[in-house]
């Protein structure tokens, strides 16, 4: 027979007297929702009764808000599946009632065969016990620039893939422009890819199509540019250009609406409206920043008063990605820096177990903005000036590797801009920005001083004293 301690019999006492262990209900009013692309299946109970299928159509989902109102629910808790969850959404937020869009990794641990009946009356549990979390979204201003400023990102994927068929066509005619020239759509390409397709064969007429900044001359141009002559890649090539020039026309019309929604944006609101900024002519701007638009004071505005273009590294794509998928309201609803680091998948995941860290990787998984800021973070180790963002990306490529410090700065670069935001505090850089001659002075200025240290030079050996 086994012989108990004190303890061991207070324990076993405790456990016999309550045989099970009951949850406190947070929510006592919840509802759960499995979205689906053809119908959404609702629970409000763990009965049977209490599940019930709606269809997809519009007045299918007044009824089911209807029926929740009869049923006196006042939370619910859906998945983010896709983009069928957005109508439903819309229609329960417009009816009143307080909506929990969740992440489906957080509600994929059921036991047992998965249905859709079991689907929604697991969410409605978890959400009744209080163990969802909402996931991130933007308000609804926020939501309309970004739905532009994706499109536009997906219009670029269009012509960069077009691109590559352009050249493939070209290299088919044997007219190796890729060679010669360091981009087929650029001024230099996109003339003489014009002038081949209106049927001009003579290398030299071509060649002399060359742009004045062109690198290679207009004989090493002719000598790349000598056709075989195939009449269906040129017609291919003609179909390709016709595509480009097209995606270029919905590429304008995108910046026309973005342009129209930001004036309307910081037209309506005084406090953004009053401030102004000078432009900077040291941020180069890329061939796929919008044009016609004045972002680096469309950014300063919306931000209001916010400079995020003086952090060395960040470009107007990387402002334009910032300002559309997050926004200035979206920022300050993370309670810390560290929350928007996290909420961005850029900060380790730390695994513990016994007081020793089993695992310190970065969660799986990017959006746009955590993108746009590796490209920035990477932007800035390419420096070839010294400034503290160069020096800690250095520091941590030297120690851990590139693709490491690409996310290590992207994540200062997300502290930063939290910071700024929030705190309402603008980036100093100890280093600035100089210019070509201004750094030309410098490092004269600095060579004549490691001269005079290392002679040991004095005002009066030079012949001019300091009064």
């Amino acid at each position: 027979m086994a012989h108990f301690g004190r303890n061991e019999w207070h324990i076993l006492n405790r456990f016999t007297q309550n045989d099970s262990i009951s949850m406190k209900i947070i929510n006592p009013k919840a509802a759960g929702i499995d979205i689906g692309s053809r119908s959404h299946w609702v629970a409000i109970g763990q009965e049977d009764k209490d599940v019930r299928e709606f269809g997809v159509f519009n007045e299918d989902l007044y009824d089911l808000a209807q029926w929740l109102t009869e049923n006196q629910i006042r939370t619910i808790a859906m998945e983010s599946t896709g983009t069928y969850w957005q109508n439903l959404y819309a229609v329960l937020m417009a009816q009143g009632f307080e909506v929990i869009l969740c992440n489906g990794k957080f509600t994929k641990n059921i036991k047992g065969k998965k249905t859709d009946i079991k689907d929604c009356q697991w969410i409605q549990r978890l959400h009744s016990l209080g163990l969802l979390s909402s996931s991130f979204l933007p308000d609804v201003q926020t939501e309309q620039l970004r739905t532009y400023c994706r499109h536009r990102a997906n219009l670029l994927h269009m012509v960069a893939s077009t691109s590559k068929k352009m050249q493939k066509y070209l290299r088919l005619l044997n007219l190796r422009l890729d060679v010669v020239v360091k981009d087929i759509c650029g001024l230099t390409g996109l003339k003489i890819i014009r002038s081949i397709c209106q049927g001009e064969t003579n290398p030299r007429k071509l060649a002399e199509l060359r742009h004045f900044n062109c690198r290679r001359s207009e004989d090493e141009i002719a000598r790349a540019l000598q056709s075989n002559g195939r009449q269906d890649y040129l017609f291919a090539l003609k179909q390709e250009l016709e595509t480009y020039d097209h995606l270029q026309l919905k590429i304008s019309q995108c910046d026309i609406e973005i342009e129209q929604l930001l004036n309307q944006i910081i037209e309506n609101d005084d406090n953004k409206k009053q401030h102004c900024i000078d432009p900077k002519s040291y941020k180069r701007i890329n061939k796929n920043t919008p044009k016609n638009i004045d972002l680096n004071l469309k950014a300063y505005q919306l931000l209001e008063g916010i400079d995020l273009l003086a952090i060395e590294g960040m470009s107007y794509g990387t402002v334009l990605a910032l300002i559309s998928e997050v926004g200035l309201e979206g920022i300050k609803r993370f309670p810390s820096a560290k929350h928007f680091a996290s909420w961005l998948r850029l900060a380790p995941n730390n695994k513990i177990s016994g007081g020793k860290v089993l695992s310190s990787k970065v969660p799986k998984g990017s959006n746009r903005l955590k993108i746009a800021l590796r490209n920035a973070a990477n932007a800035i180790g390419n420096l070839k000036d010294s400034t503290p963002l160069r020096d800690f990306f250095h520091r941590v490529n030297f120690r851990k590797g590139r693709t490491s410090a690409i996310s290590a700065t992207a994540r200062k670069l997300a502290v930063i801009i939290w910071n700024m935001v929030v705190n309402n505090t603008q980036y100093i850089n100890p280093e600035g920005y100089l210019f070509l001659d201004q750094k030309r002075k410098l490092g004269l200025t600095k060579r004549i001083k490691k001269q005079i240290d290392k002679f040991g030079l004095n005002p009066e050996d030079l012949g001019f004293s300091i009064t």
